[in-house]
């Protein structure tokens, strides 16, 4: 039986802090396999970087949602967010907060 996602997850976030040098990223997507599971892919590291990369694979959309949320509440509890967006020429580098 060849299972399809109800709707698409992709997630996309970003922790900065110029005082500790830190600039991460940490992205997540629900998506279908070629063999009918459900596989929640992971992926995170330095900004710029290739990082690393995780799969989960679960035979119930619902499984995956539920580690879906799971991860992404601890990540927002460490502060990660969503990715800032700033007008060009600002005079800031790409890893500095704006406002801070």
């Amino acid at each position: 039986m060849r299972m399809t996602i109800t709707q698409p997850y992709h997630l996309y976030i970003e922790r900065r802090d110029s005082t500790k040098n830190m600039a991460r990223y940490y992205v997540m997507e629900i998506s279908p396999t070629l063999f009918g599971e459900i596989c929640l892919t992971r992926s995170w590291g330095r900004i710029g970087k290739s990082g690393q990369s995780k799969q989960h694979h679960f035979s119930r959309e619902e499984d995956a949602v539920l580690l879906f949320l799971r991860l992404l509440r601890r990540k927002r509890a460490r502060g990660y967010g969503p990715k800032r967006h700033r007008p060009l020429g600002d005079g800031q580098p790409d890893d500095q907060p704006q406002g801070l």
